[in-house]
């Protein structure tokens, strides 16, 4: 099995937080979290979850925007997408059709909504937001001259709409079926100056102003948005999409919750995809430095601002709509980072916790006429990649090379007619940076690869997991281009070919 995992059932028990499944909560309240997918698939399903939940103590619901069948098709995307196109200086003014026709879905999606007083509230609601949208992209489109850049806060603004509409969803599905709900509003929640650097002590002052603003629902159950207002450099570009995950610790942290239920369309966290590795295992636990490692290589576990939010003082769980009584993963501090005997350290194997991979990476190679070990060579390096938007996820180094692994969600090269190790680079911050690289030396690009990662903390007592590996991936064809150890002896890298890993 994978480390942390007991075959026979004898797992230490969690008491940090109460559970769906009957478990008594404790004074402290449960903050649920869900998903854009969740919300706009299983609504139903999440109000029986929170019907379920309230019935054992005191909870918090947090929601992201709905999704359909892809987060392509989403809320948040074709909000971005209406915002992008009233700024372009060509536009059709396309945005007035996404707001429509976002509107009549979210007004259809409160279908099963029985109370007539209910769903007319709710109407009446959603009309402000997509009114108060609709004169923010006029006013967007109408400002000249039209440069195709969006204002970071106007983008924020527009997106912030996608939690509203779900979160009132919500609220009113928990008001037909007879739970006194309140809705409640974060995009103004930031009453103070807010720092050029969000540091811990921003989301210190953040936490406490979204507790006390909370907390003021009394025993109403608050419905909450999975956005926490404007910041200066615009909340998207600043945090990425996980904000809404940050911002379900933040509720947690500023309520002091006993535990922060992260619930999707999965039973937890797997020892691998379970898609493609038909005897991957769940994982009852998870250690913060595993979940992170885990996030950042592949698997979508959780931010990892979440987790620094929370973690120590409040436990992490991620769970299933579909099988809300199944434990999930829960994420928390091993005991030995705690200070505490752990009384399973003899009975965990040392083994992987879970094997991850990330596909579409592309490797950039600089051959340098100089050495690289200049710390001033270095800087260039990447300020050159940070300049043209791409981000590395593995960097190695000798006296005069340097290979960077670089990820992107689409495809950043393409084949030619001249066989299949010709290609063109299509992405043009990719072009613009080899252009600029090649001042320091002969560049080369190599593409469809793919980044093996093996996560464990048992990995720091596992004597020949190298040579097991070298000897695995050989025995299967698959050649390695780089190999790297990550922080805390928690991950090795491989870069094998990315055929056959799909």
């Amino acid at each position: 099995m994978v480390n942390g995992s007991l075959t026979n059932g004898n797992v230490p028990n969690v008491d940090n937080g109460p559970m769906v499944d009957g478990q008594v909560h404790e004074e402290r309240p449960v903050v649920l979290k869900f998903g854009g997918t969740s919300v706009g698939k299983y609504a139903l399903e999440i109000a029986e979850i929170c019907l379920s939940a309230v019935k054992h103590g005191k909870i918090a619901i947090v929601c992201s925007a709905r999704s359909g069948v892809s987060k392509a098709g989403g809320t948040t995307n074709r909000l971005l997408k209406a915002a992008r196109d009233a700024a372009r200086p060509e536009s059709s003014q396309e945005y007035s059709n996404i707001v429509s026709k976002l509107h009549q879905e979210h007004k259809d999606a409160a279908n099963c909504i029985k109370s007539s007083k209910v769903i007319e509230k709710y109407y009446q609601n959603i009309a402000i937001d997509f009114t108060v949208l609709g004169h923010l992209l006029d006013r967007i489109y109408t400002d000249l001259p039209r440069t195709g850049s969006l204002d970071p806060q106007d983008e924020d603004k527009v997106v912030s709409v996608g939690e509203k509409l779900s979160s009132q969803l919500l609220a009113a599905l928990l008001e037909d079926h007879g739970v006194p709900s309140q809705y409640i509003d974060l995009s103004h929640v930031i009453d103070f100056p807010v720092p050029d650097y969000l540091s811990q002590a921003f989301y210190r002052d953040l936490s406490a102003s979204i507790g006390a603003l909370v907390s003021s629902s009394g025993e109403k159950v608050p419905v909450i948005t999975g956005y926490f207002g404007c910041i200066p450099d615009g909340l998207v570009n600043s945090l990425g999409r996980g904000y809404s995950d940050l911002c379900a610790a933040l509720v947690a942290v500023g309520l002091q919750a006993s535990e922060l239920q992260v619930w999707k369309e999965v039973d937890g966290v797997f020892t691998a995809d379970p898609r493609k590795v038909p005897t991957a295992c769940l994982l009852p636990t998870l250690t913060p430095d595993e979940a992170g490692e885990l996030t950042f290589y592949g698997s979508e576990v959780i931010h990892n601002f979440t987790l620094q939010q929370c973690i120590p003082r409040i436990p992490i769980r991620i769970k299933n709509v579909l099988r809300p009584h199944s434990a999930g993963t829960i994420i928390q501090p091993d005991a030995s980072a705690a200070g505490k005997s752990d009384p399973y350290r003899y009975l965990r194997p040392k083994r992987p916790t879970a094997v991850t991979v990330k596909q579409q990476i592309t490797v950039v190679n600089v051959h340098s006429n100089r050495k690289v070990d200049s710390p001033s060579f270095l800087a260039q390096i990447c300020t050159i990649l940070a300049q043209n938007s791409l981000a590395v996820d593995l960097f190695e180094k000798n006296e005069c090379h340097v290979s960077l692994a670089v990820h992107s969600k689409s495809s950043l090269l393409s084949t030619t007619r001249g066989g299949e190790n010709k290609y063109q680079i299509e992405n043009t911050d990719l072009s613009n940076a080899v252009r600029e690289l090649e001042e320091y030396g002969v560049v080369d690009v190599v593409h469809g690869m793919a980044i093996l990662s093996l996560i464990g903390k048992g990995l720091k007592r596992s004597i020949g997991i190298a040579g097991k590996l070298f000897t695995a991936l050989g025995d299967n064809n698959v050649n390695i281009e780089m190999i790297s150890q990550g922080m805390f002896l928690v991950t090795i890298f491989f870069l094998p070919c990315d055929w056959g890993l799909g």
